[in-house]
């Protein structure tokens, strides 16, 4: 973590210092124009709120209908690619400091001697080796929610939401500054009843599975009926179950299925129950199931063990189904061309699904992550509007893996149990080879954005063979150069907005005429055709915008730092204090050297960009300037005269 920039400061340093041109904030009242208004404090509208308070220089609004933040939370799991995004926001170290850790996870069936009873049949890792530098874990969503808030309030823009707001309507003149119109009534008692009118350049949607946003601009959500019920309740309960502290998928012989999830705190677990079919158009509100219901359940499915619950935190029934919108945003199909987005949606807002695979809040999480840096990017004129289509055409064709793979998982785990009498149903070997076989897609690791302007095809992807092009930015242990400290490479990116540049070196010493890095950096610290001097502003930091960092072949020892490109020792801020931070070497004590484990081009090096959201957009060599420039040239606003 860096601080002290622009001048010794005490105090807590993760509290940015605040706009100095912020309005006082005992407001009571919206104002009556913002850039960004988002409707709805769930994960992705917090999330999103997260990341635009990061630039005061943007007017930001988060509504909610709620008197409140929220205290007890339905979801849970927590994928390992969203503690990655957590550690660019600043809190994975108190995620994983309150949570529980999915390590393993544990498979029953029925016993085949006495079917009535159960016994284990499987127990595998839960995530593969090498896939993240970061577990599965699970905490309640308010923790997060909470963790947000803080992000929210430790911004330069001190940003909180607007609680009690319920959003009446909203209208779209795309030939007003403003484009939207939003009427929200206040439902608290000091204020019932007023209304309150905000225009705003753009309006997103998180506001849930009834999205009121949704259906503004003329959204539906899609797809297969609800006709699976299932419970889940949060208990303390007194059990002689063996795995009780370990993730367990329980099917039994008659009596359905359970999954077991631990919670945090070492006590508390979260049980999962299958419950009845649904006839046609039937709601499970008219089945009048209650707890003790879901407690008979549990107690005939785990026989022979005992589970007496002795008490209930938390109890919901609900109904399995997968819908999806056709696109996320206002805009028609047909009329790509022709209109700019305005109103988004994100979350559960535009797809909704079943809560077996703990996907989610972490996909809707991952909406609001790939949007906001997007829409900073517009509105700090940086990028053309245009780029605001790639939101939808992204992240709706995720969604509709989540819901594929959904469907399918709920599918295998209401199935009757296949017999030697009828053959008919499913293995619960087939259950367990499911699971290990989606292992990456329910880590949130599967993730690939499709070839565009974003994510382009390149022809020298060979170059690093473990960055696939689309796909997050793996990290990997090095070595900071400037003070020998051991750390994750994927740790230096930040919520911040800006891209990032990995120049992997080629074998030549970094001081040599002949090092292809070096002449990288010469050109890009002076020729006004490339992404640093094009795109930063002649008063900002030169890495304001495009962030570049060195991977040196190296033992750190061996590297002389004063001999380095001055691009890789930039001056900066108001005190133009010199930053050490921008070089790296392998990790070769602990064994783990990066060249290796990403499959980097010892020989040539190699030059990984990489976007805000952390996602591989372009592999390119290192001498490959004007591929470089071409690249930002597809979708960036030129900031000074390119010469």
């Amino acid at each position: 973590m860096q601080f002290h920039l622009n001048g010794f400061r005490t105090g807590d340093p993760s509290v940015s210092e605040p706009a100095t041109d912020l309005a006082s904030s005992a407001r009571d009242a919206l104002p009556q124009e913002v850039d960004v208004l988002i409707v709805g404090c769930g994960p992705a509208g917090l999330t999103l709120a997260a990341q635009l308070s990061a630039f005061p220089e943007i007017t930001t609004r988060i509504v909610e209908q709620k008197p409140g933040p929220l205290e007890l939370g339905q979801a849970d799991g927590i994928a390992c690619r969203t503690i990655e995004m957590f550690d660019a926001f600043g809190f994975s170290e108190r995620v994983l400091k309150e949570s529980y850790w999915v390590n393993e996870t544990v498979f029953w069936k029925p016993d085949a001697k006495r079917p009535e009873a159960i016994t284990r049949s499987g127990r595998i890792q839960d995530v593969e080796d090498g896939l993240s530098e970061f577990p599965h874990v699970i905490l309640n969503q308010a923790r997060i929610h909470d963790f947000f808030l803080d992000v929210m309030r430790r911004s330069p823009s001190r940003l909180e939401p607007d609680y009690s707001r319920r959003l009446i309507d909203l209208e779209i003149d795309h030939a007003a500054s403003h484009p939207v119109t939003v009427r929200l009534e206040r439902v608290d008692p000091a204020h019932e009843g007023e209304i309150e009118t905000v225009r705003a350049r753009y309006v997103v949607g998180c506001d849930g599975a009834r999205s009121a946003v949704r259906k503004s601009i003329g959204r539906t959500l899609e797809g297969d009926s609800a006709n699976q019920a299932w419970g889940v309740m949060d208990v303390l309960a007194v059990t002689d179950f063996p795995d009780v502290r370990l993730k367990a998928l329980i099917q039994s012989a008659g009596e359905g299925t359970i999954i077991i999830i631990p919670r945090e705190g070492g006590y508390l677990i979260r049980i999962y129950v299958e419950l009845d079919k649904l006839a046609a158009n039937e709601r499970v509100a008219s089945r009048n199931i209650g707890v003790d219901h879901l407690i008979s359940a549990a107690q005939r499915i785990l026989r022979p063990y005992s589970f007496e619950v002795k008490e209930v935190a938390w109890w919901s029934v609900y109904e399995i189904g997968q819908r999806l919108c056709d696109k996320f945003d206002d805009v028609p199909a047909g009329e790509l061309d022709q209109r700019l987005p305005a109103v988004f949606i994100a979350g559960d807002a535009c797809h909704t699904h079943s809560p077996k695979a703990g996907q989610g809040m972490n996909v809707s999480m991952q909406d609001a992550f790939n949007l906001g840096w997007k829409l900073a990017a517009v509105l700090r004129g940086q990028c053309p509007p245009e780029l605001l289509h790639s939101y939808s055409a992204e992240r709706q064709a995720i969604a509709k893996e989540l819901i594929d793979f959904d469907r399918e998982w709920a599918k295998m785990l209401s199935a009757p149990l296949k017999t030697s009498e009828t053959g008919d149903g499913v293995d619960p070997k087939e259950v367990e080879a499911y699971f290990v076989r989606h292992g990456r897609y329910t880590a949130g690791t599967a993730t690939r954005y499709a070839p565009s302007v974003l994510t382009r095809q390149s022809t020298h992807a060979h170059l690093a063979t473990g960055l696939p092009i689309g796909a997050r930015f793996q990290s990997a242990p090095v070595i900071r150069l400037g003070d020998a400290k051991p750390v994750e490479l994927g740790h230096v990116a930040q919520a911040d907005g800006r891209w990032r540049l990995y120049a992997f070196a080629d074998r030549a010493d970094p001081s040599a005429p002949t090092s292809r890095l070096r002449t990288l950096c010469e050109a890009l610290a002076t020729s006004p055709a490339l992404p640093l001097r094009r795109y930063t502003q002649p008063a900002q930091d030169i890495d304001a915008i495009i962030d570049l960092r060195a991977i040196l072949q190296q033992p750190h020892r061996e590297v002389a730092v004063e001999a380095l490109p001055s691009l890789l020792l930039p001056r900066k801020g108001r005190l133009g204090l010199i930053d050490y931070e921008k070089v790296f070497c392998p990790d070769f004590k602990s064994g783990w050297d990066i060249f290796d484990l990403r499959g980097i081009d010892r020989e040539r090096g190699c030059l990984v960009i990489v976007r805000p959201d952390q996602y591989v957009a372009n592999i390119l060599p290192l001498d490959d300037h004007a591929a470089l420039a071409a690249f930002f040239a597809a979708f960036m606003l030129p900031q000074t005269s390119a010469g």
